[in-house]
């Protein structure tokens, strides 16, 4: 059981993962596990993610690429115990938390990077737990300052991928294309066929030419529920990354 209290026990891809998140403040919720589906890992790479949280998106990547090795990097403390207590009894001992901002990443050289980065404006209403509110709410100009900061760690080739809403995806093209990011590739999800899509995962690779994409994404829900494709990742962990690169 975990040392830190307020934590609940429960999983992550239809039970293969272990996984242990407070219980109130910010909870981890399906966005991590589609940001993992994304990233085109192989074995022998090194991942970074910046704001880790309890570890989700490494948990789910870990487990779907094996040989991996990963940092998270996450500015709570608390979280960044549990995060590297989730590592260890899941078996993933090639991964670690670190405590860190992610303006400052680590001086190391990565793979492939990954963030799900605070999703809500300034103008929408703090949550009165401070933990929540810091997870869940983007200062102004939030990517422009993550992503040169992590640009810098990305090797040449490598991969940034970004679980945003549609209302960041200008400022992160922007941002990535001004860090030398080529072939940005945006994949929508859609709540159900023709309804608007609420959010995106935004890949690219440093150093490269290809044009812009946009893909044809993932529908989450029809009449019966959660749709099978979106299914295969929720549920099994399947990946998506074969459709970015």
């Amino acid at each position: 059981m975990s040392g830190v209290a307020g934590v609940t026990e429960g999983t992550l891809v239809g039970g293969k993962i272990l996984f242990r998140q407070l219980a109130a403040g910010h909870r981890s919720g399906f966005e991590p596990v589609f940001l993992a589906a994304a990233v085109p890992a192989k074995a022998g790479d090194a991942v970074l993610e910046a704001g880790c949280g309890a570890g989700a998106a490494l948990l789910c990547l870990a487990r779907r690429v094996p040989g991996l090795t990963g940092v998270g990097l996450e500015i709570d403390p608390v979280l960044t115990g549990l995060a590297n207590e989730n590592f260890k009894i899941n078996g993933f001992e090639g991964f670690m938390a670190v405590t860190g901002n992610a303006a400052h990443p680590p001086a190391q050289k990565f793979d492939h990077v990954l963030a799900n980065p605070p999703w809500h404006g300034e103008a929408s209403t703090n949550s009165p737990d401070a933990a929540r509110a810091r997870a869940h709410h983007a200062p102004a100009g939030l990517l422009g300052t993550w992503i040169p900061a992590l640009a810098a760690c990305v090797k040449h080739r490598g991969t940034v991928s970004l679980i945003l809403p549609a209302a960041a995806v200008t400022e992160a093209v922007t941002a990535l294309r001004e860090n030398d990011f080529g072939g940005r590739t945006l994949f929508p999800f859609w709540p159900r066929a023709g309804q608007a899509a609420k959010f995106f995962i935004i890949s690219a690779r440093k150093h490269i030419k290809s044009p812009d994409r946009i893909l044809p994404g993932l529908v989450l829900h029809d009449e019966g529920g959660i749709t099978s494709s979106a299914d295969a990742i929720l549920r099994e962990g399947s990946g998506l990354s074969s459709y970015f690169f």
